[in-house]
């Protein structure tokens, strides 16, 4: 079978919001352009929904809420089971089109349909474990009954680094719980999950249960739908303060939240790690989408005795990486996301260089009609430095040496965030140790990479609440409900 072009791709994306199982323009045909990264060029022009449309959606989500959540739970595996199939049969479809609108390389965006294909196949299984529980009370005066019942129509917020992902990791558990959903991805990638949409539909979706509103207006159109009194579950995936905001509009109707947000991760490297190992994990953890992800390695901190030897291996290999648009062969490391991703790489690095951290390789931004910057090795960072408080958010690996395990985490701790931590040992009891004093919600231990549809993703502290993914991710769109009855023997 010939496989398609970008442009016949391109054309088969719909270009309208998707609401109550029909494909409609906007309210007032207003638009929105999405633009390849590594060109800067327009690839479609789609609809920009208005605060009007996002009503519509929750509209269409309410009212097919109740004959969904009584659609018995194997049917709705099935449908997930449906979705997963027909995603394994357009894989180099979602591949293509997340490296056009996001920039990250093909092998990377085909891994990404791998991981996201996998929530579908993992919540299939999970929508028809969901259990409770019946026993007498204490006093035998009862019987207790505890069951678990969908929450109700949920607003999905979702971002641009993993289009497809994301989308499948919050979509798969409320369908399978029995919920329905709106959903809003991220204006500068709303592309794959419009088509995401549209498998749904070939899978089998009943018209109102998901429905994709795409637009400029995020915010405003944000804000009626969660403090419509109707919505009863909001999921975002992005930064703290944005996360925070919606946290203060969803306090009003005490909304069930969902919130993936900032991450600062410390890659901890010790004396006695197995350094092969150790930069592996390293590249995979830094480098992974171009270094735009919340599980990005944030901050190296390498003991002092290997400082050197860590920081020339990772330099070599940084250095071997092939810059350029994703669908080229063997490009490692695509365009950042826009203008604004550079800048900020770019101050980063200039604001470490000045309080005398060295680069070993990269650190500028690269001349092209698109938003590339150059995979980079910072070494001896100093305290206080930018580069170590915020989120670097590119491919920009940042070195601090330390001499005792005490000062390694103290150092890792310090900070707000706790969403994922990594730390390279041979040394079993200071790996346990480590699980048991680092501040993250999750951890890699000899490992770079922690993701998986069957674990909790998650994060500790303002990095955020709930969990995606695993036996936990299902609870997020359930409430419990907790029955007495008399003693039938009474």
């Amino acid at each position: 079978m010939t496989a398609l072009t970008e442009t016949d791709l391109l054309a088969r994306v719909r270009s309208q919001l998707f609401i109550g199982g029909e494909w409609r323009d906007a309210s007032d045909a207003r638009t929105l352009d999405v633009r390849d990264p590594a060109t800067n060029a327009v690839v479609k022009t789609i609809a920009s929904a208005t605060v009007e449309d996002g009503a519509a959606a929750l509209d269409a989500a309410v009212d097919a809420f109740e004959s969904w959540s009584r659609t018995p739970a194997r049917e709705r595996a099935e449908l997930l089971r449906r979705a997963f199939d027909l995603l394994q049969e357009r894989k180099e479809e979602f591949a293509l089109l997340m490296t056009i609108e996001m920039g990250k390389p093909l092998a990377e965006a085909r891994g990404e349909v791998v991981y996201g294909g996998e929530f579908l196949r993992w919540f299939s299984e999970e929508a028809a474990h969901v259990q409770g529980r019946y026993g007498a009370n204490p006093e035998g005066t009862g019987r207790m009954i505890v069951s678990q019942h969908p929450v109700g129509p949920c607003y999905l917020i979702t971002p641009w680094n993993f289009p497809l992902a994301m989308a499948t990791r919050k979509i798969a558990p409320a369908l399978a719980a029995g919920c329905t959903v709106v959903i809003k991805p991220a204006e500068l990638t709303p592309l794959t999950t419009l088509y995401f949409a549209q498998l749904l539909q070939d899978a089998g979706l009943p018209d109102g249960v998901v429905n994709v509103i795409t637009t400029s207006q995020s915010g405003a159109v944000s804000e009626p739908i969660i403090r419509d009194p109707r919505l009863r579950k909001l999921s975002f995936t992005g930064s703290t303060p944005v996360g925070v905001k919606l946290l203060e509009q969803a306090a009003g109707g005490v909304l069930r939240t969902s919130m993936e947000l900032g991450g600062n991760a410390p890659f901890l490297v010790f004396d006695d790690a197995d350094l092969d190992k150790a930069v592996e994990g390293a590249m995979a953890a830094k480098f992974r989408n171009i270094g735009q992800a919340c599980t990005a390695a944030n901050r190296f901190l390498v003991h002092r005795s290997v400082a050197e030897e860590f920081t020339r291996r990772v330099t070599e290999r940084v250095q071997g990486m092939r810059v350029g648009r994703g669908t080229e062969e063997g490009v490692a490391i695509g365009p950042l996301i826009d203008d604004r991703a550079v800048a900020k790489a770019a101050a980063l690095v200039s604001d470490a260089v000045s309080r005398g951290a060295s680069v070993r390789t990269g650190g500028s931004a690269i001349q092209s009609e698109g938003t590339f910057f150059e995979p980079t090795v910072v070494s001896d960072v100093a305290a206080g430095s930018d580069i170590l408080r915020e989120e670097i958010f590119g491919p920009v690996l940042a070195i601090v040496p330390f001499d005792t395990e005490d000062e390694a985490v103290a150092l890792a701790n310090a900070t707000e965030y706790g969403l994922v931590s990594y730390v390279f040992t041979e040394n079993l009891a200071r790996g346990q140790r480590m699980i048991e004093r680092l501040e993250t919600g999750m951890m890699g231990l000899n490992m770079g990479v922690v993701s998986n549809a069957a674990g909790p993703f998650g994060g500790w502290k303002s990095s955020g609440l709930g969990r995606e993914g695993g036996a936990e991710g299902i609870h997020e769109y359930l409430q419990t409900k907790y029955t007495l009855t008399p003693n039938p023997f009474a």
